[in-house]
């Protein structure tokens, strides 16, 4: 495992500010298209239609591609030795050592640098000042 010091920490964050970005972005397409999609959501045509019974209890293929970018993007972003910890909120935990303990230096999406670190086996509700 790859440890960070904040420096090596703050210089990744220009790398993966983008890339949280653009996952937002996928996400957002995705719920988009699942509301779309979201039968129990559309008006009932005024006639029964033939073709009501054929539609594919699978998602469309489009569902597919847009969850596989989003992987595709988490993937980037942990390629850098980072550990993605909320799409939602953009938070991405970089693994490090304080006083001989592992540790996570905390950033959320957002924020201009790494300020917070918190216990492996603590959350972002826990973290600390650096």
């Amino acid at each position: 495992m790859k440890l960070f010091s904040p420096e090596k920490a703050n210089a990744l964050i220009p790398k993966v500010t983008p890339l949280v970005e653009q996952m937002w972005v996928k996400r957002r397409e995705l719920a988009i298209k699942l509301l779309e999609h979201d039968s129990g959501l559309r008006v009932p045509p005024p006639e029964p239609s033939r073709l009501a019974g054929l539609r594919s209890p699978f998602a469309p293929r489009k569902f597919s591609e847009l969850k596989a970018e989003i992987v595709r993007l988490i993937n980037r972003i942990e390629g850098y030795g980072c550990i993605v910890k909320d799409i939602d909120l953009g938070l991405v935990d970089f693994p490090a050592m304080r006083d001989g303990e592992p540790i996570y230096l905390c950033w959320k999406a957002g924020e201009p640098s790494i300020a917070h670190w918190h216990g492996i086996d603590e959350t972002f509700a826990d973290r600390k000042r650096l």
